[in-house]
């Protein structure tokens, strides 16, 4: 079954010096099944590679690398966003526009969300939305994003 993935997600399976259960989890999941995203998602994935690389986290070829590894993985882009159902899900849980076109996804797709965000997820459980749940052992997981 498909799911939503977030950038806080998928941002730190990427980055080299993060590990969290949710985001092992959401890797996991993706051995099976394709995650889905809102189009902003492909610009803040960029946004956050070039961010660390601002801050001296990661170097041009880490970033480059991070972008290989997500083209490799089942992550589809929906560019078809909610608009009334996002402004009515940010204005009704105070969210960014941009964490509601996560969690309006995962309304119209009826799937579970995969978030680090506690606003979000907060929302997610009032809209009745199922959240991934994190994982035991992160450090497995994390070998084998890096294997990418």
């Amino acid at each position: 079954m498909p799911f939503v993935v977030d950038r806080s997600v998928t941002g730190c399976c990427l980055m080299p010096d993060e590990l969290h259960p949710i985001a092992s989890a959401a890797y996991r999941r993706l051995v099976t099944d394709a995650a889905i995203v809102p189009s902003l998602w492909w610009f803040e994935m960029r946004n956050m590679l070039v961010v660390n690389e601002r801050r001296g986290r990661l170097v041009t070829e880490q970033s480059d690398r991070a972008l290989d590894i997500l083209k490799r993985l089942p992550i589809q882009i929906d560019r078809t966003p909610g608009a009334n159902l996002i402004l009515s899900l940010s204005r009704r849980h105070r969210l960014t526009v941009y964490d509601a076109a996560y969690l309006d996804l995962a309304v119209r797709q009826s799937v579970p969300l995969a978030t680090l965000d506690d606003a979000l997820s907060t929302a997610a459980r009032k809209e009745d939305v199922a959240l991934l749940e994190g994982s035991d052992e992160p450090d497995a997981d994390k070998a084998a994003i890096d294997d990418l």
